[in-house]
């Protein structure tokens, strides 16, 4: 059985700056770029048989860059942050004092931005874990996408509570891979830089 290879993608200003960017199209900065194409000897190595990326360009560009044909999925979408896209933790709670993503959600945005709960950013990792497992019968699938969504899906994949993504901090261009032992889902290694 293969395992399932996350990639968060490269660095964005947004993300630099810890800014929230959940819908938002933010593009690679060149620190981003560079990062996306070193992790490129890494995935060659691996017996890739599918790639999924999250529509977000910042994700489309960190696979393309990593050598990866991968195909969107609209379910790999960052976690919609509402009315705090675009918004610093800091600058959140200095008017919500004590806030907390995990635990206290998002408040609702406009159109483009109407807000999910962790509940709902895990109904859509259970989706995709439901069409990549039978995949990894022939080998390996990378995931290409953003730092909470592929929490999320690593706590779904350990058979954990959505919200319990909170334990995982994943750096951008990363990789990561889950995988079993012994019949039962294991993380194998997590957050590697580019080699």
């Amino acid at each position: 059985m293969g395992e399932l290879i996350l990639v968060r993608h490269g660095e964005t200003e947004w993300s630099r700056d810890r800014r929230h960017t959940g819908r938002t199209d933010v593009p690679l900065t060149a620190a981003g770029e560079k990062a996306a194409r070193a992790l490129a000897a890494t995935l060659a190595a691996r017996p890739i048989v599918a790639a999924f990326t999250s529509p977000a360009g910042r994700a489309a560009r960190t696979a393309e860059l990593a050598g990866l044909a991968a195909t969107t999925d609209p379910d790999l979408a960052e976690w919609d942050y509402g009315g705090y896209e675009g918004m610093t933790a800091r600058q959140i709670r200095a008017t919500r004092p004590g806030w907390y993503l995990w635990r206290d959600g998002v408040v609702p945005g406009d159109a483009d931005h109407p807000g999910e709960t962790v509940a709902q950013v895990g109904e859509r990792a259970d989706a995709v874990l439901a069409r990549v497992r039978p995949l990894l019968a022939g080998g390996d699938v990378a995931l290409v996408a953003h730092g909470h969504l592929l929490r999320v899906l690593t706590a779904r994949w350990l058979g954990l509570p959505p919200a319990d993504g909170r334990l995982f901090r994943l750096d951008t261009g990363t990789t990561c891979t889950l995988g079993t032992e012994h019949g039962q889902p294991v993380i194998a290694t997590w957050n590697l830089p580019p080699a």
